[in-house]
């Protein structure tokens, strides 16, 4: 997750040549739009313009991405659609967490709201898009591009990905379907990477369920003109290897019986069991760092949304515990002390696993009301 730096900007379909992150770009001129949407034989191709911002996500940019999807599925000439980000350093950073932290504090939230539910609605278009969605996960991909590219249906890593949710360090809960996916990850994966803010690689992404294929990001380009011409799941093949090995499947024993437990302070009790363990030490540590009520809830959020049945379902539990998160202190303290002061030293509340009530995590998980509004007008649709 990043700050914005701009309002939104896009462009309608255009004819200009592949973007991919690593590609040696010019930056953008100040003129240049935040999407460049193109079309390329049976190829539409979404590319993210915000390359100073990793391609952070804003309000703009959600909209008119979801309209120009709703225009390809339904175009004949359109086979695949793929989505890359401007570039040298990664697809997508996440959300505009400065806007978000100044609507929380100085705002009356409705903004952020309209946000996250055109956002997590975006989410569920892509996770049903009917047409080969083809998400190039090349160098950061961060919380909202998370949700941009692991619901779609061709979900490709290289050497550069960094794949990661880093919610609970900024008070924060995984969103944009994160709940989805991580709980019908192998074992505890999911909620070990979840609960631990971490990030992946390649080999571990697949291991964990947010990508599919690897392909060598040299070979990008290359898979953008075939894609051009060719069927997603042709092109593809001819382009991707066999990935690195995964470090967390290597790990998945003392993974699966720590994060077994059902609380937070029960899975710190269980890391810290074997004190030969160093990894599983260091990441008791890592927890601990966190916001305890945001590990918390997490964990819940976690397990409620393994027993839903649908991506539609865990989008709209994510959307009660993100219009609460945005209210709660740690939030606004986790930015200010991350992003804004930069501290990095977070005065978190309750400070401890041990101090979070049952009934703080279940707050979170109460109906979302739109807020007064400072300037008399309705809620959006």
């Amino acid at each position: 997750m990043t700050a914005a730096d701009s309002g939104p900007s896009v462009a309608g379909p255009s004819v200009a040549g592949p973007s991919v992150a690593g590609s040696t770009l010019a930056e953008p001129e100040v003129s240049e739009p935040e999407v460049v949407f193109a079309l390329r034989g049976q190829l539409g191709e979404i590319a993210l313009n915000r390359p100073r911002a990793i391609n952070a996500l804003t309000h703009g940019m959600v909209t008119l991405i979801r309209r120009q999807l709703d225009e390809w599925a339904a175009a004949p000439d359109v086979a695949t659609v793929v989505l890359v980000g401007r570039g040298e350093r990664g697809l997508c950073a996440g959300g505009d967490i400065v806007s978000l932290y100044n609507d929380a504090t100085t705002g009356d939230g409705r903004a952020s709201l309209a946000f996250w539910a055109d956002e997590y609605a975006l989410n569920a278009a892509i996770a049903r898009f009917p047409k080969p969605y083809v998400a190039l996960m090349d160098g950061i991909v961060l919380g909202g591009g998370i949700g941009l590219s692991a619901h779609g249906s061709h979900r490709i890593v290289t050497e550069r990905s960094k794949l990661g949710l880093p919610e609970t360090g900024i008070g924060f809960i995984p969103d944009v379907g994160a709940t989805w996916l991580l709980s019908r990850a192998p074992g505890r994966l999911g909620t070990h990477l979840a609960l631990t803010a971490g990030t992946v690689r390649a080999g571990d992404a697949i291991e964990v369920g947010l990508a599919d294929s690897y392909v060598p990001s040299e070979r990008l380009p290359d898979l953008l003109v075939a894609l051009e011409t060719t069927d997603a799941d042709a092109a593809i093949a001819l382009f991707s290897v066999t990935p690195p090995d995964s470090e967390l499947a290597a790990d998945r024993g003392w993974i699966d019986a720590a994060y077994a437990a059902d609380t937070v302070p029960g899975i710190l009790a269980r890391l810290r069991a074997d004190p030969s363990n160093e990894k599983a030490l260091a990441t008791a540590s890592t927890i601990e760092r966190k916001s305890p009520i945001a590990v918390a809830v997490s964990l819940e959020s976690l397990d409620r949304a393994a027993a839903l049945p649908d991506l539609e379902s865990a989008l709209e539990q994510e959307f009660r515990v993100s219009a609460n998160a945005l209210t709660s202190h740690d939030f606004a303290e986790g930015v200010r002390a991350q992003v804004i002061d930069k501290d990095r030293n977070p005065q978190w509340e309750p400070r401890s696993a041990s101090e979070v009530s049952q009934a703080q995590i279940d707050a979170y998980f109460a109906a979302a009301t739109w807020p007064e509004p400072v300037d008399g007008s309705e809620p959006p649709n």
